[in-house]
């Protein structure tokens, strides 16, 4: 380097290695970061790295097509220092920082080089060119510049491009256009003509206007830091945008900027920058601790011991405490889920998110899960609405798991199944599908996604023969789906309506009572019971459930019509009970003339021979008072053998509960310990 260009570069370079000290000292320890640049990175044009490059720098190399300093021009080096001293001085006089004016220099890929054949490099300066000898240093950022002639203008040889990003066009060197052409940015290789329109040109572009803007990414982080401090986060992390657009090789720009997209909640981006602040910068703590303390809120405990504890670094214990807190919950989350303990499950995952696992998708879906398998699909339902959108570009390094699956593909079957469970088949294929996706290896979601075809398959094919009129295959086809989801409310209320087409109202009823065991506001599976009530004769259920419907329904006629012929039927059957003697209530008889007596009754009379001190009688004791309810028209009587010691010995009771059934007068069946099924099924009988 000659000495006029020494003198010329060295008040630019104390000044500006000054102020960067100044920065320094005012270093802000809290979140966000601050960290200098880097004077020897590639793109500063003042300070090029190593001894070595800056002495190659300064030593001309001749080529084939290059020229020599015979000119008498001034030299690019002293023009360079002249506009370090003049050009770049803010309006008090001082120098800029480095970047504030200076455009980045993209390094050429290997092999990629200009042909010496093609004559001398072109450099714009203004409105003109001027050609020059450089000499790249072993990173590409630094170039020198020997001598300056001015070529022929209406000459330009094949893949010049200047330095500046800028060509011109062969016979335009005269005049200049308001459009640039830069050359085309990307990773392949360029070919000729291969130039876009300036405006585009992806990171780098935005770093060389930024840099022509006079912005210094410095300050944009100092301005970002205090945008931070005042709890404007949105501005923060627009400045600190900016400052990464000029320098994204900057490990403190990427953490600063996931303090403030954690600010904002959104935290996945947030780990994402993380983990490229330490991908440029592998030993950096801050971005470490910071990464650990995102992975436990995200509930990824294998995560964030990776970051609390990396090589070299001492754990920050609070972080440590948390991370064995949450492996505590997790694994007592495993084993209760292995026994199928589903509200201690609900226990741990409240107490893991408690413990600041508050942004722990797979926690909530552990709890939607536990919520579905004691059949609270409302609850169930309601979880997964908590949970934000997956984001299905995020992807842990390594990925996380629970309970042996990837945690997104875990959250998707389970989301999967409480579709299912409420009957919206086509989203729960599509959920289990894209979780077989994320986890192809896992045999439990292999088989989430296996039941979830079967079920939609049943349902679709029990459809089709329900339409058709066929409605005993129909039922067979709901029941083949019942067998890979037997919690399925939808499955049991089609078919429930199968039964009632074919007359069998107890049967609906009782798949009915299965499908709101599941899920009890569901109402069709409400309407469906009532209905089956009526023709089973219960009118008393009947009004029951359509009572219910009616608060649920207000506004529906058909509901409320129905509400008012069942509570008519039951209204005029109380009243023909009583005419006839019949009473709501199990009837006590004590003696044999009671007895005889009660048998000339009309209709259907049940005796049922009982003990107080036999278990199996109090436990269907109950049951008889809701039939005595159930069906007003039959005549209810209970007989206690042990008081009645004469009347059991004439009726030859030897074991109890005993149920004798009359009609009319004449004994037509007699039931030892049967079951309610049996007994109310009798009972129809002779009553029909």
């Amino acid at each position: 380097m000659s000495h006029s260009r020494r003198l010329s570069l060295e008040p630019a370079i104390d000044s500006i290695t000054g102020r960067f000290r100044d920065l320094q000292r005012n270093d802000d320890v809290n979140k966000p970061d601050f960290r200098e640049l880097d004077l020897g990175s590639p793109v500063s044009t003042l300070m090029p790295r190593g001894s070595a490059s800056s002495s190659a720098a300064a030593t001309p190399t001749s080529s084939s097509g290059s020229s020599g300093s015979a000119s008498g021009k001034p030299s690019v080096s002293s023009q360079m220092g002249k506009r370090l001293e003049n050009g770049y001085r803010s309006h008090s006089g001082e120098l800029s920082s480095p970047g504030s004016g200076m455009p980045t220099t993209r390094n050429l890929k290997p092999g990629h080089r200009r042909s010496s054949s093609t004559g001398t490099p072109l450099i714009f300066s203004g409105s003109s060119f001027t050609s020059a000898t450089s000499h790249s240093s072993p990173q590409g950022g630094g170039s020198g510049a020997t001598s300056a002639v001015s070529p022929n203008p209406g000459v330009l040889p094949a893949g010049n491009i200047c330095p500046s990003g800028r060509i011109l066009k062969t016979g335009m060197a005269s005049r200049t256009s308001s459009r640039t052409e830069t050359l085309c940015t990307g990773t392949g290789n360029y070919g000729h003509g291969n130039v876009v329109r300036s405006g585009g040109g992806g990171s780098s572009g935005k770093a060389v206007r930024a840099a022509e803007n006079g912005e210094n990414p410095e300050e944009l982080k100092r301005m970002g830091n205090d945008m931070y401090r005042r709890g404007n986060f949105s501005e923060a992390l627009s400045l600190y945008d900016r400052a990464i657009s000029i320098s994204p090789e900057n490990a403190a720009y990427r953490s600063n900027r996931a303090a403030a997209l954690t600010a904002l909640r959104r935290l996945k981006e947030a780990v994402k920058e993380c983990l490229e602040a330490v991908r440029l910068d592998p030993s950096y703590s801050r971005a470490h601790q910071r990464l650990a303390s995102l992975y436990l809120r995200l509930g990824e405990a294998e995560n964030a011991r990776r970051h609390i504890c990396f090589s070299g670094q001492c754990p920050d214990q609070a972080d440590l405490q948390r991370l064995q807190t949450l492996e505590k919950h997790l694994r007592r989350c495993w084993e209760a889920r292995k026994i199928g303990d589903w509200k201690t499950a609900i226990k741990e995952t409240d107490a893991a998110i408690a413990n600041g696992a508050d942004s722990a998708p797979q926690l909530v879906a552990c709890k939607a899960e536990a919520f579905l398998r004691l059949n609270q699909i409302e609850d169930s339902d309601f979880c997964l609405s908590c949970i934000p959108r997956l984001d299905h570009h995020y992807h842990s390094q390594p990925q996380a798991k629970l309970f042996g699956m990837v945690v997104e593909a875990y959250v998707l079957c389970i989301q999967s199944q409480v579709y299912m469970a409420l009957g919206r088949f086509e989203n729960a294929v599509v959920k289990a599908e894209r979780a077989a996706m994320l986890d192809q290896t896992n045999p439990e979601v292999a088989s989430v996604l296996n039941n979830v075809k079967m079920v939609v398959r049943a349902r679709t094919r029990g459809n089709e023969l329900f339409s058709s009129g066929r409605f005993l295959e129909a039922s067979v086809a709901y029941g083949d789906g019942l067998k890979h989801d037997e919690s399925n409310s939808v499955l049991y209320c089609n078919r429930a309506a199968c039964w009632y087409k074919l007359g069998l109202w107890e049967k609906s009823v009782e798949d009915c009572n299965h499908a709101l065991k599941i899920q009890p506001s569901y109402i069709k599976a409400l309407l469906r019971r009532a209905a089956s009530y009526g023709k089973l004769g219960r009118w008393e259920d009947a009004v029951k459930d359509y009572e219910f419907l009616r608060r649920e329904l207000p506004g529906d006629s058909e509901v409320a019509e129905s509400l008012e012929r069942a509570k008519t039927v039951l209204m005029n059957r109380s009243q023909e009970s009583k005419s006839l003697g019949f009473n709501n209530e199990v009837e006590a008889v004590s003696t044999l003339d009671k007895f005889k007596s009660s048998l000339a009754l009309p209709g259907v009379t049940v005796f049922h021979f009982k003990s107080s001190s036999n278990r199996q009688c109090e436990e269907i004791s109950p049951f008889i008072n809701t039939l005595c309810l159930r069906y007003p028209l039959v005549h209810f009587f209970k007989v206690d053998v042990e008081e009645s010691m004469a009347l059991a010995k004439a009726e030859s009771i030897r074991k109890v509960p005993t149920f004798k059934m009359y009609k009319n007068g004449d004994k037509v069946k007699e039931m030892v310990c049967p079951s309610h099924q049996f007994l109310e099924d009798s009972i129809k009988h002779f009553l029909l």
